[in-house]
């Protein structure tokens, strides 16, 4: 499983680095056996997804529950959502003490988790995903959630890196839905992407971002798969955006850290 009892801390230069871009990237934290192991994970849940066995969406094409189309779209971009329900090793992943150590330095001593997700991008068709803030689709106040994008994967930008706008997260902008695929918002007009850094990262490596952080995966058209997943944090007592409710703690939402 690799190291859970937590020992890495951000320094006071990387947290104010990342109050001033929005993102901080962490470089690799997850160890060679843990990263075999959750690849092996990963491509099973994907494989029984794909086979019908589990709910995923292929963000690539609008909203659909034909199997056929999702499988045999042009262009994957394929997500499961909170794959903490459905496998343990990911469960478990969430518990990780050295990301709750560096997600802690940057929210404070108590942690829930909002939602996990899957993202793949298959080898020669892997769609990209469009620039966007992670909270015009969450809507959750306050908007201070933070999110730890790990790779089982080395990431370039040829096989769909994470691209972010440094400093974007200061303030929420206006999203459309996407011509393209009703599944992704898109801000594409609004983003000066001549300003965007990429974060190249090796399998088992991390990056964390502001949920008003613009940022953008392009397609995967390499003969590397690209296997992410994401973690998003949120502080208890935040709310649903579109509901005014708070988002209470389940086995869904479990308190990953508390310190009273």
């Amino acid at each position: 499983m690799g190291d859970t009892n937590g020992f890495r801390r951000l320094s006071a230069e990387q947290v104010d680095r990342f109050r001033h871009d929005g993102y901080l990237k962490l470089g690799r934290l997850l160890d060679d056996g843990l990263v075999d192991l959750l690849r092996r994970e990963y491509d099973r849940e994907f494989a029984l997804a794909r086979g019908g066995d589990a709910q995923f969406r292929n963000l690539s094409i609008s909203d659909t529950d034909d199997l056929r189309k999702k499988n045999e779209a042009p262009e994957q971009m394929l997500q499961i959502m909170q794959m903490c329900e459905r496998n343990l090793h990911f469960r478990r992943l969430l518990f990780h003490g050295e990301i709750l150590d560096c997600v802690e330095d940057l929210l404070g001593p108590n942690l829930q988790l909002f939602h996990d997700q899957a993202l793949y991008k298959p080898a020669h068709h892997g769609g990209p995903v469009f620039w966007h803030q992670d909270n015009a689709y969450w809507q959750c106040t306050p908007a201070n959630l933070v999110s730890c994008w790990l790779t089982l994967d080395d990431v370039t930008v040829a096989n769909g890196a994470m691209q972010v706008i440094p400093g974007s997260h200061l303030g929420a902008m206006q999203h459309d839905r996407s011509t393209a695929t009703d599944a992704l918002l898109d801000n594409a007009d609004r983003v000066d992407s001549s300003r965007a850094v990429a974060i190249e990262l090796p399998a088992g490596g991390a990056m964390l971002h502001h949920c008003q952080t613009f940022h953008y995966t392009g397609p995967n058209e390499t003969e590397r798969e690209r296997r992410a997943f994401a973690i998003h944090f949120m502080t208890p007592g935040t709310k649903a955006g579109r509901t005014g409710e708070y988002l209470g703690v389940s086995f869904g939402r479990p308190v990953l850290r508390m310190r009273v």
